[in-house]
């Protein structure tokens, strides 16, 4: 026999269910304490390897180390333990189900679900850790690496809205339960982080390279011009 729960759809199936043993507010406060701790490591980490970084770059390498500890860390959890996670008590486990009331696929052994979190965590997690370290060493290879991982996570979270939004549309299967925290607050504006953000970093991308290329071609039309006239001196 399942034992019972709160997850929409009602009467869904969630092999190995066990309640968590922590309150919705005492798991929001160790997610909010970790994510102070990567706030704290990363500015104090950056500013000591470089002491002139920007505060606008210095917001992206946090952003970026927040990252790669959420992917890494919480996402490569789920995705080491998808099978039996609705029966598990540790702080990670007990995470996720607090996040499921928002969308329960979570806890259904879900294919896209479980695909997309392990993409997440096998690929964008250690690059973005990666991406913190080129952004404050200010490694010619940042702006190449940031378009690649802000596409990679627009993309994921596209689908993953996408996906939910076709099973409502089409079949008219919620899978968040109906309060508006749930909904609005961890499926809507959690998730949101991770569709503005990368756009604007794609958008700075972008120019960055645009402007290096002008640059390039600039010179280049500078040098070239330069030569010509040297030759018709001679």
């Amino acid at each position: 026999m399942t034992p019972s729960h709160s997850y929409y759809p009602l009467g869904v199936e969630i092999p190995h269910y066990a309640p968590n043993g922590w309150s919705t507010l005492t798991l929001l406060a160790i997610f909010a304490v970790a994510c102070i701790l990567v706030f704290a490591v990363t500015i104090s980490v950056a500013t000591r390897t470089n002491p002139h970084i920007s505060n606008r770059e210095l917001s992206k390498v946090f952003w970026f180390a927040l990252c790669g500890s959420i992917h890494f860390i919480l996402e490569g959890y789920y995705a080491a333990n998808f099978s039996d996670l609705a029966g598990k008590h540790t702080v990670l486990a007990q995470l996720w189900k607090e996040y499921s009331k928002s969308d329960s696929r979570y806890l259904t052994n879900n294919s896209f679900v479980m695909c997309m979190e392990t993409v997440t965590a096998v690929c964008w997690g250690p690059l973005s850790f990666l991406l913190a370290y080129f952004i404050t060493s200010g490694n010619p290879f940042r702006h190449p690496l940031q378009l690649i991982i802000s596409l990679g996570q627009l993309y994921g979270n596209v689908l993953y809205y996408g996906t939910c939004a076709f099973e409502f549309l089409v079949h008219g299967v919620e899978f968040s339960r109906p309060e508006t925290y749930y909904f609005y607050g961890y499926f809507v504006f959690l998730n949101a982080f991770w569709i503005v953000i990368p756009l604007l970093l794609i958008f700075d991308s972008v120019r960055a390279t645009g402007k290096a290329f002008a640059e390039v071609k600039r010179v280049g039309t500078v040098t070239n011009g330069t030569n010509g006239l040297l030759k018709k001196s001679l």
